[in-house]
């Protein structure tokens, strides 16, 4: 006896649908959002349970939670839906899109082992973010004046100059910008010192980190976001996990020819790239494929690059294909954790 159980989470509340193996509603409860509460309420539903939740802030709570209690849990993205909208229907929707194997989106959850090093690259992320959006503000309140900034303005010592070039009413939001531009930087070091930290209790990351452009801190950050390897079983659906996949469409794939036979007509049209990505491996892939660009030029791949421009591909292309080239080589180099070998390179003339 299968039972599909859909459950839309909130602060204070969680709605449960409870849906037979032929997509007859039984019953529908609420429960507290309190852990003991969900764990009673999960195994008091008789038979095999097959629970499906939405991604959400508490969606790694959850499953975290309940996974031991259930035969198979399912965290999904809800697909946009029209129409009226309340806590027992998104439930209801999850459990019968598990019944009947419709989701399109499903969330993979990390292990728990990896807890430590995934909230110290979130830490990371959010302080980089934080201090990056502090910088700009400041150069903007200078800019907003008429005032074109260097470097030096992020300066504590150096920025006293450049204050005394705004006038006294601008000159105190400059300020006080300041104080948050010198605030933040030293989080953003000690993030890094605690991310630096907890890489060290992953051996593959050391390894990783040989790749082209890749570092310490970008090889923790792929680590931590897809934990392993193995849910890849090509490069291709690496690059479209990471937003580096190309999204083409087509229509009329059908056409006679002269023999009047059907042959599949050349009509795809690229649309560029994938939209359901995780932006924060698009951003290290490409981030690598810019230190290789700007900063290894012996490196092969900077070579290849090289040979791209002068083959007439957009420099845009090119960089592209050279974050493909990465990201296809650290999956490879986790795969069979090995470190970078540069005779192991070979140029490719695939596009993107």
């Amino acid at each position: 006896m299968e039972r599909y159980v859909g459950l839309d989470g909130h602060s204070r509340s969680c709605t449960l649908g409870v849906m037979s193996a032929s997509g007859q509603r039984l019953k529908s409860l609420v429960v507290e959002t309190n852990g003991s509460a969900l764990i009673e309420a999960v195994r008091g539903i008789p038979g095999q349970v097959h629970l499906c939740l939405e991604e959400g802030t508490q969606s790694a709570w959850l499953y975290e939670l309940l996974r031991p209690h259930v035969a198979e849990i399912v965290v999904a993205v809800a697909p946009e839906r029209k129409g009226p909208k309340d806590d027992q229907r998104d439930a209801w929707a999850r459990a019968n899109e598990l019944r009947t194997g419709a989701i399109e989106t499903r969330v993979y959850k990390a292990p728990e082992h990896l807890a430590s090093l995934r909230n110290a690259v979130r830490a990371y992320g959010f302080v980089v973010t934080d201090l990056v959006r502090a910088k700009n503000r400041l150069k903007a309140a200078f800019l907003s004046r008429g005032i074109s900034a260097d470097a030096g303005v992020y300066d504590a010592e150096k920025r006293p100059q450049w204050l005394k070039k705004l006038s006294s009413p601008h000159r105190e939001l400059a300020e006080w910008l300041g104080r948050q531009v010198d605030q933040v930087e030293p989080l953003r070091d000690e993030a890094e010192e605690w991310l630096l930290k907890e890489s060290k209790a992953h051996p593959i990351i050391r390894k990783l980190a040989t790749a082209p452009g890749m570092g310490p801190i970008r090889t923790a950050q792929v680590v931590a976001i897809v934990a392993t390897p193995d849910r890849f079983r090509t490069r291709r659906q690496f690059w479209s996990y990471c937003g580096l996949g190309i999204v083409t469409q087509s229509s009329g794939d059908w056409v006679q020819d002269t023999n009047r036979k059907w042959v599949r007509s050349q009509v795809a049209q690229t649309r560029g790239l994938s939209r359901k990505r995780q932006p924060r491996l698009k951003a290290v892939f490409k981030g690598a494929a810019t230190t290789v660009i700007a900063q290894l030029p012996d490196e092969l791949l900077h070579g290849d690059y090289e040979r791209m421009l002068q083959s007439g591909i957009k420099p845009s292309l090119a960089k592209l294909t050279l974050a493909r080239k990465i990201a296809a080589t650290v999956l490879s180099m986790w795969k069979h954790q090995e470190v970078y070998d540069p005779k192991r390179h070979r140029s490719s003339s695939d596009k993107p």
